[in-house]
């Protein structure tokens, strides 16, 4: 296919997402033991898993509803009563510093992204979550200076799937839906979202989890296990 702009989603696309998160969620756990919380591993789990549900409950489809200082701030305040204000920062800290350490690239992606822009492609990112950690996970991936545009759904409001996720980027690039494809892993959010508004759709599982009945709005035009197969796609 013919294509002027290529979107993709970042996290668990542009490198694997679960071994930074065991790392955070570690380091997280270790700092609330310095701090002089005592909990055990499934007592901090269970602190975590109470302020995520909280924070989804709360702000829900919003970029803030990702964010790990809420989830702990929540946490803390439902599951310790001596919370000190300041834990929150100090495990939400922990947490993104080993969980950037720990990232790294799927094989092949940056010279996948180097090959589209050099055949004049534009390179977006289209991303759930807030603004400043996701420019920090470009960073360390070495990202950074590689794509035109970055897009996170703290900027427009709204998560994907909502249509503004994909239409903004096509105007902010100067392209039109049948010159883009949009490239992710999650199926509801990257697929339905850019089907919706006409993109060529990729979905990339590089684990092979994505199973069952992948019809009507949640159907790929493409499906992938390995990201330079990409180049074969795009043409």
């Amino acid at each position: 296919m013919s294509i002027d702009a290529a979107l993709f989603d970042l996290d668990d696309t542009l490198y694997p997402y679960p071994p930074c998160k065991v790392a955070g969620t570690e380091a997280a756990f270790e700092a609330a033991r310095e701090l002089g919380y005592d909990l055990d591993r499934a007592g901090f789990e269970s602190l975590y898993r109470a302020g995520r549900r909280e924070v989804k409950r709360e702000v829900p489809g919003t970029a803030a509803s990702h964010e790990r200082f809420l989830y702990f701030k929540r946490g803390l305040e439902l599951h310790a009563e001596t919370a000190r204000p300041g834990d929150a920062k100090a495990l939400g800290e922990a947490f993104w510093d080993a969980y950037l350490a720990e990232m790294t690239c799927y094989p092949k992606v940056e010279e996948t992204l180097a090959d589209l822009r050099n055949r004049g492609i534009d390179v977006g990112i289209v991303t759930n979550l807030t603004t400043r950690i996701q420019l920090a996970k470009l960073e360390r991936l070495g990202l950074a200076d590689g794509i035109d545009l970055l897009l996170t759904s703290e900027e427009t409001g709204r998560e994907k799937p909502g249509s503004v996720m994909f239409t903004l980027p096509l105007a902010r690039l100067d392209r039109r839906a049948s010159e883009t494809v949009m490239v992710g892993d999650n199926v509801d959010a990257d697929v339905v979202g850019a089907n919706a508004v006409g993109l060529e759709t990729v979905l990339f599982d590089p684990r092979g989890e994505v199973d069952g009945a992948l019809e009507g709005d949640r159907k790929p035009d493409h499906r992938i296990d390995a990201f330079d197969e990409l180049l074969e796609v795009i043409r």
